[in-house]
């Protein structure tokens, strides 16, 4: 076992220089209170220690990343790419540290050096490459509308959908794309898609630490949007919806953005979309991270669900809104493949059904994606269901 090193003594100015100048500064800021590791996720699992407090210390120590002796190195290497990405520490923290902007800049070092987990390195390959994490063929991107009627995009159109890259190839997540252009049918809502033209928005990437790689895909949709025309964006996905709305115009790209839930909520207060049919299950809605902590969208999913005739919409106690616990695929962990007894998602789903509901309604492909995976593990069958999803079912009449 390698011998502890002595941080009075040998502090890595060279690392904590690089780190500081990758975005680590937030490191200053940090007292060390510790309610940040007190609300992270791996508090609930309780089977992983993951000292959150003590990350901007290591950050101005130099430690992050610094052994020399390859078992340490990776076990470091393990815990920088354990954060989710989640922000509840942020939410929390009485000085706002942004412990995710700490370790994205450990992050960006480790990709820089190539040492990082293999399982990550094969997705940024994947966007290099193709421009999606599943490795599909570009060409492909836009085939899952082929029956929907959906145009291709241009400038006399309100919108474009983005569906985000699972909707677009996953066989399962396919149906909530479906589900939602349905509905923007059937409220009038113009707009198209850029199919093969499209992109990944780049955010995966950039929260495993491949920056270089995030600034390509981003120029790229920036370039494609602007030839087109395009003002207004509708996501399925709270990382697009993010990345778009407040990363995009660092770079030169101002749209208007909405998520889909956004949108759906205005056109049932309009009487857009008025569902008529019941749909007599007990709901439990889940915050997703980037959706309600990250961008304050908590109602609007909300007002859907209340719309629909007798539905009975629950929540998780103490653990709702801006205290919803994580699914877990922020940041790379969609992609990781952690032990059993280390999984977030399976102590969100513990809470999800402890409230009795029959369905579990989400609003992000990433949570959808992991709780339908964890039910299927943990051998139980409640299923996961998009808002949109929901609300389609509940205006089944129309269709």
């Amino acid at each position: 076992m390698a011998a502890k090193k002595s941080v009075t003594i040998e502090i890595n100015s060279e690392i904590r220089d690089a780190l500081i100048e990758e975005g680590a500064r937030d490191a200053y800021k940090c007292y060390q209170c510790g309610k940040c590791s007190s609300i992270c996720p791996w508090f609930q699992v309780g089977t992983y220690e993951f000292p959150v407090h003590r990350l901007g210390e290591e950050t101005l120590l130099g430690l992050l990343a610094s052994s020399e002796e390859k078992d340490e190195l990776a076990r470091e290497v393990d815990k920088i790419y354990r954060c989710v990405g989640c922000e509840a520490c942020i939410d929390q923290c009485p000085l706002g540290v942004n412990i995710p902007k700490i370790l994205r800049a450990a992050r960006r070092i480790l990709v820089d050096f190539g040492s990082y987990p293999e399982t990550l390195k094969s997705v940024v390959q994947k966007l290099r490459n193709v421009a999606n994490p599943l490795g599909e063929s570009p060409e492909r991107r836009g085939d899952w509308s082929s029956e929907l009627n959906v145009p291709n995009y241009d400038s006399r159109l309100e919108y474009l959908y983005f569906s985000g890259c699972l909707p677009a190839y996953d066989v399962r997540l396919k149906k909530v794309a479906n589900a939602t252009v349905r509905l923007l049918q059937l409220a009038g809502v113009t707009f198209g898609i850029l199919g093969e033209k499209e992109n990944c928005c780049g955010e995966a990437v950039r929260r495993i630490g491949a920056e270089k790689v995030y600034q390509e895909l981003t120029k790229r949709n920036i370039e494609v949007f602007n030839a087109v025309g395009v003002k207004k964006i509708i996501t399925t996905s709270p990382h697009c919806y993010t990345t778009f709305k407040k990363e995009y115009p660092d770079f030169g790209g101002v749209f208007e953005v909405f998520h889909i839930t956004q949108i759906l909520a205005r056109l049932i207060v309009e009487k857009k979309i008025v569902p008529q049919k019941a749909f007599k299950k007990k709901v439990v809605y889940h915050d997703p991270c980037t959706l309600g902590r990250q961008n304050s969208i908590y109602e609007e999913p909300r007002i859907v669900l209340r719309s629909i005739p007798e539905l009975e919409l629950v929540e998780v106690e103490n653990f709702n809104h801006n205290l919803s616990v994580c699914c877990g695929a922020g940041s790379g962990g969609l992609w990781q493949d952690w032990q059993r007894d280390e999984r977030i998602a399976e102590v969100r789903v513990n809470q999800l059904l402890a409230t009795g509901a029959e369905v579990i309604a989400v609003a992000c492909p990433y949570c959808l994606q992991m709780f339908e995976e964890t039910i299927k593990s943990m051998g139980k069958t409640t299923p996961v269901l998009s808002v949109s999803e929901i609300l389609y079912e509940a205006c089944g009449e129309v269709f």
